[in-house]
């Protein structure tokens, strides 16, 4: 295996933690800071801000070294889950997370130029998939893990951790990451903008966000729905959250080779698809233990199935501006799920039931599938 690309894995390992850890602890954090469940689900939409603010920081990051730019972004990563873990209240909690979500997007958008570098050709879908596995494995280990952690002795040990390796994530990209130039200049900062005239980007970008979120409506409150409706215990949820990670590997993988041999528009389309009869059978089977178990595993796959491919069209769509592409994948990827949280909540709040934000999300696949197929209708040529 590549030690570069693992590296990189590292960093997204310990963004997966900090971002879906939320999800498995919301009740025990909801709990100690004594407040409800839908307003505990705004740590979720506060670090997704924060993610997307971030993103905007790659707009002035061109001509640094790719490698000084990850190294500094492993950095936030330590400090700011550090702060999350220490945070004393509600308040002090929400401004932590958002900290927490700055260096997130940079980071894979930094992340997506970079680890088509280390690889052969062919292989770029791949390389990007090897980077977001660390995110997926997170989601497989530590995220349980820390669910675990939490039910023993407190949730502000899942920060800890993530902070913990975002050092470790820093001394490996010094150590293992060769020395990058940075991108090729540009006539002018308005002309990184140049890409934005065409409409694959927008494709992308619209299909990311719904695509996204039409599974985040119902995974920003798996907890309550798998413990309150489906009938798991407390500590069953360590293992729920392992069956959600184990989708996320495999859509994940299977998405990035997919795309390496197919187009990424048909791919992530083709599994849009999928989602529009996966949400509603997340909602009426949701009493059912195994049922719910299966479907989570699936709409997992498609969470990451449908995003991995995207992120490295965009990257290709770019040219000139391939920072503001990785800036604006991030920010739709988390816009999207700050916006898909609120409304998940907001469908729970209204009384329509825990398991109400799984219907939430199925006209967003059906518009998401429409844009994906048609990015690979009319953009197959340039995207190959």
């Amino acid at each position: 295996m590549n030690k570069s690309l693992i590296a990189l894995a590292m960093g997204t390992f310990a963004l997966g933690i900090a971002e879906f850890s939320m999800m498995g602890i919301l009740n025990d954090v909801a709990s100690s800071l004594d407040v409800s469940v839908p307003r505990a689900g705004h740590f979720i939409s506060a670090y997704a801000l924060g993610v997307s603010l971030g993103a905007l920081f790659l707009l002035f990051l061109r001509r640094y070294p790719l490698k000084a730019i990850l190294v500094g972004l492993a950095a936030m990563i330590t400090v700011g889950n550090l702060c999350a873990a220490l945070a004393p209240g509600y308040y002090t909690l929400l401004g932590a997370r958002f900290l927490a979500g700055l260096p997130h997007g940079c980071y894979f958008g930094v992340g997506a130029i970079v680890a088509p570098k280390l690889v052969g050709p062919g292989r770029g879908a791949t390389a990007v998939a090897v980077m977001v596995t660390g995110m997926t494995v997170a989601n497989l280990i530590g995220v349980p893990a820390a669910t675990a952690v939490s039910n023993l002795l407190s949730w502000r040990w899942t920060f800890a951790i993530v902070a913990i390796v975002g050092a470790f994530t820093l001394l490996a990209i010094r150590a293992w990451l060769p020395r990058l130039a940075p991108l090729p200049p540009v006539a002018n900062f308005k002309s990184q903008f140049g890409f934005l005239r065409h409409g694959a980007p927008w494709l992308i970008l619209g299909g990311t966000f719904l695509g996204q979120g039409s599974v985040y409506t119902w995974f920003s409150y798996v907890n309550p729905v798998m413990t309150d409706v489906a009938g798991f215990s407390t500590d069953a949820m360590t293992w729920v959250m392992v069956v959600c990670g184990c989708g996320m590997v495999v859509g994940n993988l299977v998405s990035g080779r997919l795309t390496d041999r197919y187009a990424g528009g048909l791919v992530s389309g083709v599994i849009a698809i999928a989602l529009v009869v996966v949400m509603p059978a997340i909602y009426f089977c949701a009493a059912s233990k195994a049922a719910s178990l299966v479907l989570a595993f699936v709409a997992c796959a498609g969470l990451f199935g449908i995003g991995g491919p995207l992120q490295y069209m965009i990257v290709r769509f770019a040219k000139g501006g391939e920072m503001i592409g990785g800036a604006a994948i991030q920010m739709a990827f988390n816009v999207s799920n700050a916006v898909s949280a609120m409304i998940g909540g907001a469908a729970i709040h209204a009384g329509l039931g825990l398991a109400s934000p799984a219907l939430v999300g199925v006209p967003m696949a059906v518009i998401a599938a429409v844009l994906l197929l048609t990015l690979h209708r009319r953009y197959r040529a340039q995207g190959a």
